[in-house]
């Protein structure tokens, strides 16, 4: 259990934040010669030793074996962001970067996925979303032609993606049978998710209202079960900018970089830490191996829920990065991020 940080000296205070902010930008150590001509606090560098020496007995600093420096611990970062941290506002430039991807035209997905490469570009972090499987809502749907054998069924979504599918015809499907099925599904199932869609046309059926021939039957039920099915395949974690991790400070620590690498190809762990984030409206920061996923790699996520028109929460925006990223620039910048997305989904 760390300390509270007011039960630090005002010495060790400045101290600790030195290091801490030294860190930051460079990702590495600063020793009590350093700090004495850095901070102004006129202390003498064998002062500092000793307060560097308490900050270590506390558990917040740590001396590496190559360096005679210091460097925070990931309970000191820990101890920083909570009690020390002063947030930085994204500037007007930042804030127009993300939002400019809002106007882009094309599915809901292409929209987030473009918002957080741009939150990737400006955090100099990867970007990150999480998505859960979230089922299509119906506007229309069509069944194509393309031989005796196969159709295109297309459809249109009610935020205006359109996706299309080949899907086998069921036997003594006509022309006219594609019609049919086609204009009773926009019809009844206009504003209604796949899963509500499907529950509705089989209670239809089973009560015998719906109009509909057997080969139109057939075509309908086996539409719905491709696109269902499709729809729990999708992908729910996108990443962006895996290339900025790599920094002139992570060359120097390639084991590092390759474990991160690692943890952002296992998506499906990534994805869960992602969800754990989804409760309450708060920022989550997790810091290193505050999180076991990251033990290896010194990694810190930076995650915050954003919500649809109806209030719920529709997923979970934020950043992977080092854990010596500037945690006062980017956490503003991921909590306007949030809100620009839950902007796009009202």
């Amino acid at each position: 259990m760390n300390p509270p940080i007011l039960e630090l000296t005002d010495r060790a205070r400045d101290v600790f934040r030195t290091v801490v902010e030294n860190y930051i930008d460079s990702g590495s150590p600063i020793g009590s010669r350093t700090i004495s001509k850095l901070s102004g606090l006129n202390l003498s560098p064998a002062s500092i030793r000793n307060v560097m020496q308490d900050l270590e007995e506390l558990g917040l600093l740590a001396a590496p074996h190559t360096s005679a420096g210091r460097m925070p611990t990931d309970s000191g970062l820990r101890l920083f962001v909570d009690g020390m941290m002063q947030a930085m506002a994204p500037s007007m430039e930042e804030r127009a970067a993300i939002e400019s991807r809002l106007s882009q035209a094309g599915p809901v997905e292409e929209a987030i996925a473009a918002t957080t490469a741009a939150l990737s570009g400006l955090s100099a972090c990867a970007g990150l979303v999480f998505v859960p499987k979230r089922e299509i809502v119906l506007r229309q749907v069509s069944f194509v032609p393309l031989s005796a054998q196969q159709a295109l069924t297309v459809l249109v979504a009610e935020d205006g993606s359109v996706e299309n599918r080949v899907i086998d015809l069921p036997a003594g499907v006509t022309a006219s049978s594609l019609i049919e099925a086609g204009n009773y599904m926009s019809a009844m199932l206009s504003g209604l998710t796949l899963s509500e869609a499907r529950a509705k046309i089989e209670g239809e059926i089973a009560a015998e209202r719906a109009a509909l021939d057997g080969a139109a039957r057939a075509l309908i039920d086996q539409g719905l079960a491709i696109w269902s099915e499709d729809s729990g395949r999708r992908p729910v974690l996108i990443v962006r900018g895996q290339g900025r991790l790599i920094d002139a400070a992570a060359a120097a620590d390639l084991d590092r970089i390759r474990d991160l690498l690692d943890d952002l190809e296992g998506k499906q762990e990534i994805a869960q830490l992602l969800d754990s984030a989804r409760e309450g409206d708060a920022t989550r920061i997790f810091i290193g191996a505050e999180n076991k996923l990251f033990a290896l790699s010194g990694s810190s996520v930076i995650a915050r829920p954003f919500h649809g028109l109806d209030g719920r929460v529709v997923g979970v925006v934020g950043v992977i990065g080092p854990t010596r990223l500037n945690y006062a620039r980017v956490v503003p910048m991921v909590d306007f991020t949030a809100a620009t997305l839950a902007r796009l989904m009202s």
